[in-house]
């Protein structure tokens, strides 16, 4: 059985909830950088191994609706740094924590994974809020994001460094504290979504 990074199983882990199922990949590999060359058709994306989408995402920290409003110069579309970075948070989750990080990531995705988003709706010249339920695979794709840019806010102009912050990051996504950026995005998404019924 392949192990990731060659150091940490993905035999054991499993998605607890049923809607990121299909959506939260964790196919043994031991180098999380495919390019997708692996995967093909609808939803491709979500055949990818999660690690992999995660060190994908680190590529492009300081990247904030269609525009690079930060940089950190040194990981911007760098795999092997990325590749290192995430190597060094497992590390550090798994001497903290002391359990499989892979274990951690998946939980620590489905704690802050919002279930509601607020779009908005034009009728009659103005403009309303509505609150609509978020897509499975848009949920794994705004929790990665808020990871990694929530852990970038943290290290940045700061003497924390990226994969500290990441690691605490996902570290107190896995136990619901408000303290992640992630959690902290998502509770306030679904409290303006509950507003706006």
């Amino acid at each position: 059985m392949y192990k990731l990074f060659n150091r940490w199983s993905v035999e054991n882990v499993e998605v607890k909830d049923q809607g990121l199922k299909r959506y939260i990949s964790l196919n043994p590999i031991i180098v999380p950088r495919t390019s997708g060359r692996s995967v093909s058709g609808r939803f491709h994306k979500s055949k990818v191994n999660i690690v992999e989408r995660l060190i994908n995402k680190i590529m492009i920290p300081g990247h904030k609706s269609k525009k690079h409003f930060k940089t950190s110069y040194h990981c911007t579309g760098k795999a092997i740094t990325a590749y290192n970075i995430v190597e060094e948070v497992f590390t550090i989750i798994e001497n903290q924590l002391k359990k499989n990080p892979v274990e951690v990531l998946v939980k620590s995705i489905e704690n802050a994974a919002p279930r509601e988003e607020i779009i908005t709706i034009e009728y009659g010249g103005a403009r309303y809020p509505k609150a609509v339920e978020c897509a499975p695979q848009r949920r794994v794709d705004l929790v990665l994001r808020y990871f990694v840019q929530g852990a970038y806010q943290k290290s940045f102009n700061s003497k924390k460094a990226f994969k500290n912050a990441l690691a605490d990051e996902i570290m107190n996504s896995y136990n619901l504290s408000a303290a992640s950026a992630a959690i902290a995005k998502k509770n306030e998404v679904e409290r303006q979504a509950d507003s706006s019924r």
